[in-house]
């Protein structure tokens, strides 16, 4: 744990302060337009083909301005008066890194990608037509709700393998690039991190807002009166949930963080957390502001660590306590 804190304390001096309160208040301004009007419920309401051209628009710039303040405010005030620091054997990457890395052709690519991707991420895919017809209510709709996110997974997997392939992603292998990989792993601080959330989960779990979101299973309900009993069935359900957490995981602190270090080092990590936040739009209040801050932290660590998996047993972990205070919060104060 006070690795990690170093971590933060490092990042946050070699940082712009000016970056980071103008992309606070850009969160905070987006944050506030979408509880108000309603940006993620507007643009989910557009028929599909839409709805991905217009999270593909909104993420887009959501990144690039951060980007461009990072740029701004961020590299072009350390470069006037810093010098690469020498440390544990390598440059330190906040001072290193050349002005040319932000505006790479390869990078900028890696972007539109990423957001190409999580933008189709975004809509619900209608796959009832690949479903056999033999296949009626409820098990066609519960079919449908566990393999959405497999299915984005794996493209997501086709996508990462596609930016290996065309050289957009650099590493020994694919593992190393995305920070898949238990080199020097201790996984004791990231549950310390869990645990310290704990008492977090446990209010959120008494909130009118949180409840109506979680626990996600409850909207199997549809297949009680059919499975007996339904328990494996909706274990099935939060197994397949797990899964786009490992998928968030892969893209924003493996894709996104690890695999732009090499451009622009620990610069990745703050357009990360935004963008981050974004995807948060559908959720309560209070788990969206969470994210910017907790997507920002995880992104730091991973840039220092080169691995996500502690991210993963921090957002697993997360997601399923969550699951879980949702259905005590119901038994309780519903």
């Amino acid at each position: 744990m006070r690795r990690f804190i170093r971590y933060l304390t490092d990042y946050f001096r070699n940082s712009s302060l000016p970056a980071l309160i103008l992309t606070t208040l850009l969160v905070a301004t987006l944050i506030y337009a979408n509880y108000t009007v309603g940006i993620e419920r507007r643009i989910q309401a557009l028929p599909w083909y839409a709805a991905i051209g217009a999270f593909f628009a909104f993420f887009s710039t959501v990144v690039a301005l951060v980007w461009g303040l990072q740029y701004e405010w961020g590299y072009k005030a350390r470069a006037a008066k810093a010098t690469p620091i020498l440390r544990r054997g390598y440059i330190e990457v906040s001072t290193a890194v050349s002005p040319s890395g932000y505006f790479r052709p390869k990078m900028l690519l890696l972007l539109a990608v990423a957001t190409g991707f999580f933008s189709l991420k975004m809509v619900h895919w209608e796959l009832g037509s690949l479903l056999p017809h033999t296949v009626y209510f409820p098990w066609d709709r519960y079919t449908l709700l566990v393999l959405q996110l497999p299915l984005k997974l794996l493209l997501l997997v086709t996508v990462l393998f596609a930016c290996r392939r065309f050289g957009l992603l650099e590493g020994d292998t694919l593992s190393t690039s995305i920070g898949l990989t238990k080199r020097d792993f201790n996984a004791a601080p990231y549950f310390g991190l869990l645990l310290l959330l704990f008492p977090l989960i446990a209010l959120a779990s008494t909130q009118h807002d949180f409840l109506q979101v979680y626990p996600k299973v409850q909207h199997l309900s549809f297949i009680d009166a059919y499975a007996h009993p339904v328990w494996p069935w909706k274990l099935l359900y939060e197994l397949s949930y797990g899964l786009d957490f490992l998928g968030i995981e892969l893209f924003f602190r493996g894709l996104l963080v690890i695999g732009l270090l090499r451009f622009v080092g620990q610069d990745a990590a703050l357009p990360m957390a935004a963008f981050y936040c974004t995807i948060h739009f559908g959720k309560p209040l209070g788990e969206c502001i969470s994210s910017f801050f907790g997507g920002l932290i995880l992104g730091v660590i991973a840039a220092n660590t080169r691995t996500i998996l502690g991210g993963l047993i921090v957002h697993l972990g997360l997601a399923w306590l969550m699951e879980l205070g949702g259905w005590l919060g119901h038994l309780h104060f519903n």
